[in-house]
């Protein structure tokens, strides 16, 4: 069995896709439109351009995601992505990279687990947790 992130971005996909890429790294590997649709009446108003589904990876981890309904808000935000860093040096890349624009929820730091560990919401809401290293000495 293999669970999947599947990501919603109410009318923002594109826009977070880029910033993925930019940020991460990210790789589109597959993109259809509401337009692409055989049924019509399965494209929202004014929706025919926005992203109905995409596979993007991450490193190894792929995702899925989609602009959703284009104005309906999910009420479960209960997850967070963890992205698990070679070194301190990229988690501190990273975590900045995904901070732009959005909320740090707890700084990169030391912890007793690990070297780096931080959690950031970016600005699309989503929640990450960047870590390097082992249990600092």
């Amino acid at each position: 069995m293999y669970v999947q992130p599947y990501l919603f971005f109410d009318g923002r996909c594109e826009e977070a896709l880029d910033f993925y890429t930019t940020a991460l790294g990210a790789k589109v590997e597959a993109l259809m439109r509401f337009r692409d649709s055989p049924d019509p009446g399965s494209i929202p108003p004014g929706g025919a351009d926005k992203v109905m589904h995409c596979n993007f990876r991450i490193g190894d981890t792929q995702l899925m995601a989609s602009d959703g309904m284009c104005g309906s808000k999910p009420a479960f935000q209960g997850f967070s992505l963890c992205i698990n860093a070679a070194d301190d040096a990229e988690a501190g890349r990273l975590f900045q990279a995904l901070a732009e624009g959005g909320q740090v929820q707890m700084p990169l730091g030391k912890t007793f687990f690990a070297s780096s560990f931080g959690m950031v919401a970016d600005r699309y809401g989503v929640g990450w947790m960047v870590i390097a290293g082992n249990a600092p000495d």
